[in-house]
C-alpha cells in the first residue's frame, strides 16, 4: 500500500474578467499546473476556467472583477471564480451548434463534479477533477481559500454532477 502524502497547495488571483485576459489567464493556469506536475490537467482547467470568466464577463451587471481560486489537495484539483452578482448560474440546454449558452454544459462534462453558491457579495462557481501526482511532496498547511470554505456554505448551496456520464479514458493523473 502506498504512503498518503499530505498536500495542500493554493493559489488566488484577483482580475478583471475581459476577453483580452483570456490568453494571459490560460498561461497563468498551465503555469501552475506544469508547477504542481499536473500537466495533465491544463487543457480542461485552462479550458473550465475560461468559460467561467466568459460568464463574468457575459452575465454579470456592473463591476467584472473576480476572484480565480485554484487548489490542489494531492487527491482533486478544485477551480473556482468568485463574482459580485448574486445570481447563480442556470445550466441552459443550449443547442449543439449554437455559438453561445454551453459554457456551464461544459464545464460540468469535463469535470467530476461541479456547483455554485451565494457568497455575503455575489457567489461562487466551481468545478473539481481528481488529480494525483506520483510525487506529490507534502507542504506546510494553507490557509483556507474564501471561495471553497465548504464549511461555510450557505443554505440553498448547489452542488451539482455531470448531468450525462460521460465514458472516459482512465484519467492520465491517477
Amino acid at each position: 500500500m502506498g504512503v498518503v502524502v499530505e498536500v495542500n497547495r493554493q493559489y488566488s488571483l484577483d482580475l478583471e474578467a475581459a476577453p483580452e485576459r483570456v490568453p494571459q489567464i490560460r498561461r497563468i493556469v498551465a503555469a501552475h499546473l506544469r508547477y504542481w506536475k499536473l500537466e495533465c490537467l491544463i487543457q480542461p482547467v485552462s479550458l473550465g476556467v475560461c468559460e467561467l470568466l466568459t460568464n463574468v464577463f457575459r452575465h454579470t451587471e456592473g463591476d467584472k472583477r473576480c476572484t480565480l481560486e485554484l487548489r490542489w489537495t494531492g487527491r482533486r484539483l478544485t477551480a473556482a471564480v468568485l463574482d459580485g452578482d448574486p445570481r447563480l448560474p442556470v445550466l441552459g440546454g443550449g443547442e449543439p451548434l449554437a455559438t453561445h449558452g454551453r459554457g456551464l454544459a461544459m464545464v460540468a462534462s469535463l469535470s467530476d463534479s461541479w456547483g455554485t453558491h451565494p457568497t455575503a457579495g455575489g457567489k461562487v462557481v466551481w468545478f473539481t477533477l481528481r488529480a494525483e501526482s506520483p510525487d506529490a511532496q507534502a507542504l506546510v498547511r494553507l490557509r483556507p481559500l474564501r471561495a471553497l470554505s465548504m464549511a461555510q456554505r450557505p443554505p440553498g448551496s448547489v452542488v451539482r454532477r455531470p448531468l450525462v456520464p460521460l465514458e472516459r479514458a482512465p484519467h492520465p493523473c491517477g
